[in-house]
């Protein structure tokens, strides 16, 4: 299988890419910076959003596109010119890949566009499938719901469209759980706000295994949930890091703290949704991980 992956070089790319090709596949990565060495002969670094860049003509017949693209959301407080990059930077590259679909004489089969659980919006007592509207009007859910709008056009060209909403993702090279566990390593955690927020996790194994089983079943479309199963509040999901890394829980992190020093980012952790993966579930894909300290255990 040929796949085009945006965003190959970043948390969820990297272990996407080392999968693919473990499984002999061909990868093509569309990145700013062509020049990187590639040791694997089945891995190509292609150029794009430069001038004169034009990768349709390198990844011609290409199965799949995946697009990861984005500025992170976790590298700094969400200033109106961060909130705009934020944004500004999903929209052009899902634009970009969009014309280079179009542009391609035999269209891929499959594009998988990174997504958010953010889009249903924060609630305690709610939980959220595929299904679910939208009751989120914050920065995260308007974000998500303009970024698929721009994926949706994929649709308009005749390839099947999915868009993965990723939870809380778990893994030892990115994501959260470092940010979490560091407190509990200096004997320092304990319940993050009220305790009673949702937090719809899930491995990094899963993250993968979710994308490339969205590539291959093509009854797969539109909204994914990538999560577990089995999402956990988060003074639960505290107690089970000072679990599994023998640390005591018990230095509360007030909501108020956390606001002032990140600001409107802080809802990321603050605020949550209690999310189901139920289309994965209905397709029977198999999890590696449902249950959070055996995830823990394999990372920490």
């Amino acid at each position: 299988m040929k796949v085009v992956i945006a965003g190959g070089t970043g948390f969820v790319g990297k272990a996407l890419v080392h999968d693919l090709l473990k499984k002999q596949h061909e990868v093509y990565v569309l990145t700013r910076n062509a020049n990187k060495p590639s040791h694997n002969p089945n891995l190509h670094y292609v150029e794009w959003l430069k001038e004169n860049a034009k990768p349709e003509d390198v990844i011609q017949r290409a199965d799949a596109f995946i697009n990861l693209a984005g500025a992170s959301l976790n590298s700094g407080r969400w200033t109106e010119e961060r909130k705009q990059a934020i944004v500004q930077s999903r929209v052009s590259s899902t634009r970009e890949i969009i014309r280079i679909m179009d542009s391609l004489e035999r269209k891929p089969s499959a594009y998988i566009n990174t997504s958010a659980v953010g889009y249903y919006g924060t609630s305690e007592h709610d939980t959220f499938t595929e299904t679910s509207p939208s009751v989120g009007d914050d920065f995260l859910a308007e974000t998500v719901k303009v970024w698929e709008k721009e994926a949706s056009k994929a649709k308009d060209l005749g390839i099947r469209t999915v868009f993965t909403r990723f939870g809380v993702i778990l893994g030892k090279e990115g994501g959260a759980l470092s940010m979490i566990a560091l407190p509990y390593r200096f004997f320092a955690g304990g319940t993050v706000g009220s305790g009673n927020q949702w937090l719809s996790w899930v491995h990094i194994k899963d993250v993968v295994g979710i994308i490339q089983f969205a590539i291959e079943n093509q009854d797969v479309q539109g909204p994914v949930n990538v999560t577990a199963p089995t999402p956990i509040q988060m003074k639960e999901f505290g107690q089970t890091v000072g679990a599994v890394l023998h640390r005591p829980h018990w230095l509360p992190a007030p909501s108020f703290g956390l606001k002032l020093m990140l600001g409107e980012m802080s809802m990321i952790i603050l605020e949550g949704q209690r999310v189901i993966p139920e289309k994965m579930m209905q397709h029977n894909y198999h999890f590696t991980y449902t249950k959070l300290e055996n995830a823990l255990q394999d990372l920490l």
